[in-house]
């Protein structure tokens, strides 16, 4: 978020978040050093063995994607909405990320999220809010899918840019979607999750 940034060594054992309606999000394995393995797993628990081969198959590439993107980002949990009866429809993610000494302070954050660069499309809503683990800036806006994703698809998600009160991090919370008709009640939801999360 800033030139000359750098990453902290986090200083808590575990970040923990509580999921809204458990049953309908999978948690994603970081720790796992068989990740093929544990999506096809995955996938045949929660859509079952009686169903086409294709349809396993498509979770599974979904699920490593989404693992993937989570072990690049360095993320420290990570969960998809994932219905057993339909596709993913939303990603969560909880990662520290890079910072530099400046960013330690809600104002100066603030501006480094309006100055980030696009491209995004339409407006941005950027407000401050105060959670439990810490003092936050929140952003809701939408913008391209990533270059592996599909041409053309657009990313709406709510982000959580923390400063928790008793680590000198940068912590940012993520929930991206690509349903846009689900945005206010997947933006509720993103706020939930960042009013759980806690460093332990």
């Amino acid at each position: 978020m800033a030139s000359g940034a750098e990453v902290s060594q986090h200083d808590w054992s575990e970040c923990r978040i509580e999921l809204p309606a458990p049953e309908s999000w999978l948690v994603l394995d970081l720790a796992t050093d068989t990740p093929r393995l544990w999506a096809r797993t995955v996938a045949e628990d929660r859509i079952g063995a009686h169903t086409s081969a294709d349809r396993r198959d498509a979770l599974v590439e979904d699920v490593l994607w989404y693992w993937s993107t989570a072990i690049r980002q360095r993320a420290v949990c990570a969960a998809l909405l994932a219905p057993a009866d339909g596709p993913v429809l939303a990603s969560c993610t909880v990662r520290e990320v890079p910072f530099s000494q400046e960013l330690l302070c809600l104002e100066a954050l603030h501006r480094a999220v309006e100055l980030a660069e696009g491209p995004f499309f339409g407006s941005s809503s950027i407000s401050e809010v105060d959670l439990p683990v810490g003092s936050a800036v929140r952003v809701h806006r939408m913008e391209p899918g990533t270059p592996e994703a599909a041409g053309g698809e657009v990313i709406e998600g709510v982000a959580h840019y923390i400063l928790p009160r008793l680590h000198p991090v940068v912590l940012e919370a993520r929930l991206l979607w690509s349903s846009i008709g689900l945005g206010d009640e997947l933006a509720t939801v993103a706020d939930a999750l960042v009013e759980s999360i806690r460093l332990v």
